[in-house]
């Protein structure tokens, strides 16, 4: 048995799949882009923004499942740059706390709608 979770807190979803899905005592979290949600378009500014902007998407799907970022047991980061990994990092360190969940970092050739950060997550509910 699963269960959908949709949210306004984040980006609608841009193609046939969920913005998250439950299964168990596990939310599976489909890939955020800097997408504003109010808007559906890319964040304004650098790379920073964009992943302030994914982790902020991010934030606002494990929150309508009941769960805290802070609840993650696993990201994945899809950089078109793997130079702003540093960047991931600070954003990650300002938002979570010890012990830091694990995580899988990878350089891609693009991403959808022209981000150059998308990061997905598998959280632990209960």
């Amino acid at each position: 048995m699963k269960t959908i979770i949709s949210t306004d807190q984040a980006p609608a979803a841009i193609g046939t799949y969920s913005q998250a899905v439950i299964h168990g005592d596990v939310l599976y979290v489909s890939g955020q882009i800097p997408l504003v949600p109010t808007s559906m378009e890319l964040v304004e500014g650098d790379i920073s923004a964009q992943i302030a902007q994914v982790f902020d998407n991010l934030a606002g799907v494990i929150s309508a499942a009941g769960a805290e970022l802070d609840d993650a047991i696993k990201f994945t980061v899809y950089l078109t740059d793997l130079g702003n990994f540093p960047l991931v990092n600070e954003a990650m360190a300002e938002r979570l706390k010890e012990p830091y969940p694990a995580r899988a970092a990878i350089e891609v050739s693009a991403l959808p709608k022209g981000a150059q950060v998308e990061v997905d997550a598998i959280v632990a509910l209960g």
